[in-house]
């Protein structure tokens, strides 16, 4: 290990850094070693990737100094921010300011920043289309991410920008998935009327992430966009359907209903949705799916990624 070349990976017990920190570890003979941040070193993700072979070590985003400390001696880092566990666009912010400071003060190589779409050049504030949430955002999980960018590109460091797609497993852990109807029929909930969705599975943007580090000349001071297949939601309630063997019936809900859900986020939600549908050329046609195989060969379409979660998928 001592000869490898460290990446430190932000989030590695999430769903993004866990999956590129799974996918080095099982890679025998990569080049490169996993230096995983976190900040409880002792719970069950963390101990995982630790009998895996990680280096595991505790830092905040809220505290600088131990931000530049995990940092030191790594050749890269995989930078990702955790909007939904504080609903906060400037603290998202203060934390890529915090990671791309520190890359920069330790002189790495190959930075990944994990981020989204801007969608305010899409739809100004003043554009009555949505809703201005929080007195200054769109869609606040896309535009903070997407307005951090310059933290990154402004310091000139050698950053890959890595925008993501939808990930199916938000079937398992995030309530997405279809649920039973009053007539006993799975229902497939979504705001997306007859557009597409581009989505992928997590494992996938940590082996993407993972070929980004591997040919980092192609990539430093690019920005990628990645997906593993693009569905409407009727396709998508279809090949459910096949997985479960029976009846998902999808269901396209009205945007403002969706945002009047009152569940934490859902007004961001379902701004997100409807940006999706509004500007579905824009947003399927950024994320290419030869492109992401290309760079990742063992990408998932939804119905394999299905085959092998669709037992985790909670049928309510």
């Amino acid at each position: 290990m001592q000869n490898k070349k460290i990446i430190a990976v932000f989030g590695a017990t999430g769903a993004q850094g866990g999956s590129l920190a799974r996918a080095i570890l099982n890679d025998r003979e990569s080049e490169f070693s996993v230096r995983a941040i976190t900040r409880n070193v002792n719970s069950e993700k963390a101990r995982f990737l630790a009998d895996l072979g990680a280096e595991v070590v505790t830092a905040d985003l809220d505290d600088p100094a131990s931000v530049r400390a995990a940092l030191q001696g790594a050749y890269g880092a995989f930078c990702v921010t955790f909007f939904w566990e504080h609903f906060s666009p400037e603290k998202e912010q203060a934390h890529a300011h915090t990671m791309a400071e520190a890359a920069r003060t330790a002189g790495l190589h190959h930075v990944i920043w994990s981020s989204l779409e801007d969608t305010r050049k899409w739809v100004p504030l003043d554009d009555n289309r949505m809703p201005t949430l929080m007195g200054q955002y769109k869609v606040p999980h896309f535009d903070s991410k997407g307005e951090a960018n310059r933290f990154f590109t402004d310091a000139d460091l050698p950053v890959t920008i890595l925008n993501t797609s939808f990930y199916w497993d938000n079937l398992i852990f995030f309530g997405l998935g279809p649920k039973k109807g009053e007539d006993g029929i799975l229902t497939f909930a979504l705001p997306m009327g007859d557009r597409k969705l581009p989505g992928i599975a997590a494992e996938d943007i940590g082996k993407c992430a993972y070929q980004i580090f591997r040919n980092g000349n192609d990539y430093i001071r690019k920005t990628v966009w990645i997906a593993g297949e693009h569905l409407s939601g009727q396709q998508m309630a279809e090949t459910m359907g096949r997985a479960f063997g029976q009846e998902v019936r999808y269901q396209s809900i009205p945007f403002d209903l969706y945002r009047s859900f009152g569940f934490p986020g859902a007004e961001d939600m379902g701004n997100m949705f409807q940006f999706k549908h509004d500007f579905e050329a824009d947003f399927c046609g950024a994320r290419n799916i030869e492109a992401t195989r290309k760079l990742n060969p063992e990408l998932q379409d939804f119905n394999t990624w299905l085959e092998k979660h669709r037992e985790l998928i909670p049928l309510q």
